[in-house]
């Protein structure tokens, strides 16, 4: 029995997860307007993140908003990685 359970875990990613969601239009600015999923959503804002120069040098935990992002991030300046993900959160439909 233990061994069907451990197919199940490792057989097939979590659904809710990879549901295409839609990105607000504030969100659409930085990662594009296409409905992508959640962990796709993450991947692209790193990539701009980075991109941008965006990662603090002496904190690499934090995240220095640019112009597009600070209206993502509710109009803060800087936010943690952490943090960051439950404000996206908010931009996704």
């Amino acid at each position: 029995m233990a061994k069907t359970a451990k197919k199940k875990t490792a057989g097939k990613p979590n659904a809710a997860f990879m549901k295409p969601m839609t990105p607000s239009p504030a969100l659409a600015e930085v990662i594009g307007a296409k409905p992508i999923p959640r962990t796709e959503v993450t991947k692209k804002l790193w990539v701009y993140i980075k991109k941008n120069g965006l990662q603090d040098a002496k904190n690499r935990r934090m995240i220095n908003a640019d112009p597009a992002l600070k209206t993502v991030f509710g109009g803060k300046s800087s936010v943690s990685m952490f943090e960051m993900t439950k404000l996206v959160g908010k931009h996704l439909q």
